[in-house]
């Protein structure tokens, strides 16, 4: 239960508390000393789930980035689908320069 600590340790801790604090104040002590140990594990539970929650989301968003890159990979390397009823000519043909009428003060 407390790892390297025995029941001879145990009792002469117990002996000593006794001793310090008195009969009387020996169960106030206890009692908040388990609400103190309770109240750290909670916020030590709390912590770690915290934590686990982050590494989870951190993990989902590499993943979505990961495969948005490699979609964006593959649409950049297909080339891209003629327009319908387009001319399938790969020749471009020049238009002709429209022609301005600038107005010169003489």
């Amino acid at each position: 239960m407390f790892g390297s600590i025995g029941m001879p340790e145990l009792i002469i801790i117990f002996v000593i508390a006794l001793i310090i604090f008195g009969p009387r104040k020996l169960p106030e002590l206890g009692r908040s000393l388990g609400k103190s140990l309770a109240e750290f594990k909670k916020a030590s539970n709390e912590l770690k789930s915290t934590l686990e929650e982050e590494i989870r989301l951190e993990e989902t968003r590499s993943t979505l980035e990961a495969s948005k890159a490699a979609a964006a990979q593959a649409a950049a390397a297909q080339p891209a689908p003629a327009a319908v009823g387009a001319p399938t000519s790969s020749i471009h043909q020049p238009q002709e320069p429209v022609a301005q009428k600038i107005d010169h003060p003489a």
